[in-house]
């Protein structure tokens, strides 16, 4: 089988209260099935890894009240969670951490979590929908698609696994680091986060190649 090269996205469109699975139902018509849904998210932030998801949702059971994660509360975030591995056919999750970002630059970073993810899932994916302009390397053929976490019920699934599971991964970081709010903040450079680091210098889950922690002679 062909693997597709990284390209630009094909599709864009509004953004929707909520969701079906109208638009992931076409792929299924074409015999482009099983389909997963790939997302990432934490790429902003100063401090913590990139975190990606990669799901394949039940087409007779698909989860209710799933959107784009941005676009929900962290209490519906969780349901939609819950609802989300209790009837998907595969979830799967993977993490690029802060030395790979620094390595790599966040983009191919993102992209090497989405790939993690995508090796994860228990059930082979004939194609795939990822979030964004680019894709991953994948083990099927696959599309990109701006926004496409506002238009594929499949990718909002994953944007959704994505943010929880990280949204975990930095309370954790916070039990060993409560100095830098990390729970409150997920790594994101708010003043309090900001005067963390001036007063105790940065932890081995800062990202060094980002402003302001990353030194004048590396902005050359």
């Amino acid at each position: 089988m062909k693997r597709f090269e990284p390209g630009f996205a094909t599709l864009s469109g509004p953004r929707k209260t909520e969701l079906d699975f109208s638009h992931d139902s076409r792929f299924r018509g074409r015999g482009l099935w099983p389909l997963a849904g790939i997302d990432e998210v934490g790429c902003g932030p100063l401090a913590g890894p990139v975190c990606a998801a990669a799901v394949i949702l039940n087409p007779d059971q698909p989860p209710q009240g799933v959107n784009d994660s941005k676009a929900l509360t962290a209490k519906a975030r969780e349901t939609a969670f819950a609802l989300i591995c209790e009837s998907a056919l595969s979830v799967s999750f993977a993490f690029a951490t802060a030395a790979e970002i620094d390595a790599l630059n966040i983009r191919r970073a993102a992209l090497l979590a989405m790939t993690r993810a995508a090796a994860g899932l228990s059930v082979r994916p004939a194609y795939a929908l990822v979030d964004g302009r680019f894709l991953p390397d994948l083990p099927c053929r696959g599309e990109a698609i701006v926004k496409g976490d506002a238009i594929s019920l499949s990718i909002a699934a994953a944007s959704i696994v994505a943010k929880v599971m990280r949204d975990a991964m930095m309370r954790r970081l916070a039990e060993r680091h409560p100095e830098y709010g990390f729970a409150e903040n997920a790594g994101y450079g708010v003043p309090r986060h900001l005067s963390a680091i001036e007063k105790f210098g940065p932890t081995p889950y800062h990202r060094m190649s980002f402003s302001p922690l990353r030194k004048p002679s590396e902005e050359l």
